[in-house]
């Protein structure tokens, strides 16, 4: 076959090494030697002798669940093989935790992970509630994760005695011992999308980064079968 759908641009090459990779800006790779977990439905091609399993079984296991957002489930893929993951042509970026590293992210930008790295879900101080994307899932120990984002994030500084404000429903995630909090303000912009006025913000103090998606949630889109 000829033509530009063929050329090297689009053909994917074998795998230089076992694990996560960006395959291009929509789409990660993970050449699987063992197991990895996946967003429940984010697969969209794989090649060699894998199998999937549905994860999240039983109470605790329901709590696991929130790490992808939306209610959706994890699946865990073992064996070995290839295997495409990719949700709603969002961009695709993998982060590198290592030993002694914290990274706090939301549920809904998260993709694909390595099954070394250990997550708990955990509220924002002084939330009170979970939502808003204020519940998110802190991820620690050694390994790659694969995140997705509408559009092309934002990576803020945070240094100290220059906090940084950022819109709930825009914040993607964050990098350890920044401390939080919420900052409630009267916005116009607020009152202008229909609101009572009062914005609340994240407030992200110390050292590190924050990650923030460049709009904020929008409605879920209608979904085709």
């Amino acid at each position: 076959m000829k033509g530009d759908l063929f050329s090297s641009e689009h053909v994917v090459r074998p795998a230089s090494a076992p694990g996560l990779s960006v395959e291009n800006a929509k789409c990660l790779r993970y050449a699987v030697e063992g197991e990895m977990l996946a967003r429940q439905g984010s697969m969209v091609a794989y090649r060699g002798d894998l199998r999937f399993e549905r994860k999240g079984q039983g109470v605790g296991g329901m709590l696991k669940r929130a790490v992808t957002g939306e209610g959706l489930p994890l699946m865990a893929v073992l064996g070995r093989g290839d295997a495409w993951f990719a949700h709603e042509a969002q961009n695709c970026f993998v982060v590198e935790v290592d030993q002694g590293d914290e990274f706090t992210v939301n549920g809904r930008n998260v993709l694909c992970f390595d099954a070394s790295l250990s997550y708990r879900i955990s509220t924002v101080k002084g939330s009170g509630v979970a939502g808003g994307g204020l519940f998110n899932s802190v991820f620690t120990g050694q390994g790659r994760l694969g995140l997705m984002c509408e559009g092309t994030p934002l990576v803020i500084p945070v240094t100290p005695g220059q906090p940084v404000y950022v819109d709930t429903d825009a914040v993607v995630g964050w990098t350890a011992r920044l401390e939080t909090s919420l900052h409630r303000s009267q916005s116009i912009g607020s009152m202008l999308r229909g609101g009572s006025g009062e914005a609340v913000q994240l407030v992200l103090r110390g050292e590190g980064h924050v990650v923030v998606r460049p709009s904020e949630v929008t409605p879920d889109k209608p979904r085709q079968h």
